[in-house]
C-alpha cells in the first residue's frame, strides 16, 4: 500500500509539472525547416568539396608517394616549405603574383563602383537595363575564350587593335610577347570580364538608401556630384569596407586558368605567379607534396591580410566581417 500510495503522488506530480521547453536549436529548426532544407544543398557543397579535402593537406609534412598513398608516406616534416623559401624562384614568384593581385584591386575594385554610381543616376530605365544586361554578360564567358579573344585581338598579324594602330600609321605591335603590357592586359581583361556582375552588389546596397536624403539634399541645392558624395558614397560604404576586406584577402588568389592560357615563355618574367609555378611543380612534375605546400603556404598568408584588413576596418570605421 505505501509503494502504492507513493507511485501515485509521483503521477500527480508529473501531471502538475509544466510541460518541458523545447531547446533553442530545436525550436529554431521547427520555425524555420524549410530555410535548412534550402541550404542544405549549399551546406554538403562545403562539407564535401571544400572542408573534407583539408585532410589531404597532410601530404604537405609527408614525402607523398602516390602507390603507397597518404598515411603509409614518409613524415618529412617541414622541408618542402623551406625548399620553396630556399628557392631562387620564391622573390620572383612572390612579386609578380602580388603585383597583378595589386593592380587588379587597385583598378578592379573601384570600377564596379563608379559603373553603379553611374547607373544610378541614369534616369532612362530601357537603356539603363540594356547597359546592365551588356555589362553582366561577359562574367559568364569561359576563360578559355576571354584569353583567346584577348589573343585574337592583340595579334600581330590581323588583331583588330593592331589593324587600328596600322589605320594611324603604328607598326604593329606583339602585345602578347612584351612582359611589361601583360598585367596591364590581364588588369583591363578582368574588369572588362566581371565590372558588370559586382555591380550587382551596389546596385542592391543603393536601393536600401533612403530617398528623403536625396530629396534633402535638393532642397540645399546640392549638385550631382555633392548628392553622390554627401548622399550615395556614405549609402553604401557598408558595402564598399566588406567587399575592399575580402579583395584585399584575395590578392595573392589570382586565377589560374586565365593566367596560364595568357602566358608565354617569352612573358614569364612578369607573367609566371604562384598558380602556375605549382601547376608546373605539382602537376606536371609530379611533386604533390610540394605543389599542396606551397598552395597551403599560399593560404596562410592570405588569411594573414584578410584578417589584417579586418582589423584595420574595425579600428578605423564600424564596418567589419567579424
Amino acid at each position: 500500500m505505501a509503494d502504492a500510495g507513493v507511485i501515485q503522488s509521483k503521477l500527480q506530480k508529473e501531471a502538475h509539472r509544466p510541460p518541458r521547453r523545447k531547446s533553442r536549436l530545436v525550436r529554431t529548426w521547427n520555425r524555420n525547416k524549410a530555410l535548412w532544407l534550402l541550404f542544405l544543398p549549399c551546406l554538403l557543397y562545403y562539407l564535401i568539396f571544400r572542408y573534407a579535402p583539408m585532410f589531404g593537406l597532410v601530404i604537405t609534412f609527408k614525402d607523398y608517394n602516390l602507390f603507397k598513398g597518404i598515411w603509409a608516406s614518409d613524415w618529412v616534416g617541414f622541408k618542402y616549405y623551406r625548399m620553396f623559401l630556399e628557392n631562387p624562384d620564391f622573390w620572383p614568384l612572390m612579386k609578380n603574383t602580388f603585383l597583378l593581385g595589386l593592380y587588379k584591386l587597385v583598378f578592379g575594385f573601384p570600377a564596379p563602383i563608379l559603373l553603379a554610381i553611374l547607373l544610378n543616376e541614369v534616369r532612362r530605365a530601357a537603356f539603363k537595363r540594356f547597359v546592365q544586361t551588356v555589362s553582366y554578360l561577359p562574367h559568364f564567358i569561359s576563360n578559355v575564350i576571354v584569353a583567346s579573344m584577348v589573343i585574337m585581338f592583340l595579334s600581330p598579324t590581323g588583331g583588330l587593335i593592331n589593324n587600328l594602330l596600322a589605320g594611324i600609321g603604328i607598326e604593329p605591335i606583339n602585345f602578347m610577347n612584351e612582359p611589361g603590357l601583360f598585367r596591364g592586359i590581364y588588369v583591363l581583361s578582368e574588369i572588362w570580364q566581371h565590372i558588370g556582375w559586382e555591380t550587382i552588389i551596389y546596385l542592391a546596397a543603393l536601393t536600401a538608401i533612403d530617398p528623403q536624403l536625396y530629396e534633402a539634399a535638393d532642397m540645399d541645392g546640392a549638385s550631382r556630384l555633392r548628392k553622390i558624395w554627401h548622399v550615395t558614397l556614405p549609402g553604401i560604404s557598408p558595402a564598399i569596407v566588406i567587399t575592399l576586406i575580402l579583395n584585399i584577402g584575395k590578392v595573392l588568389e589570382i586565377g589560374f586558368e586565365k593566367v596560364f592560357l595568357m602566358q608565354n615563355p617569352a612573358i614569364y618574367d612578369t607573367a609566371d605567379i604562384i598558380s602556375t609555378y605549382v601547376y608546373r611543380v605539382g602537376m606536371v612534375q609530379g611533386n604533390f607534396s610540394y605543389g599542396a605546400s606551397i598552395d597551403l603556404f599560399m593560404g596562410v598568408i592570405s588569411l594573414i591580410f584578410i584578417y589584417t584588413a579586418n582589423w584595420l576596418s574595425r579600428r578605423l570605421s564600424e564596418t567589419s566581417l567579424w
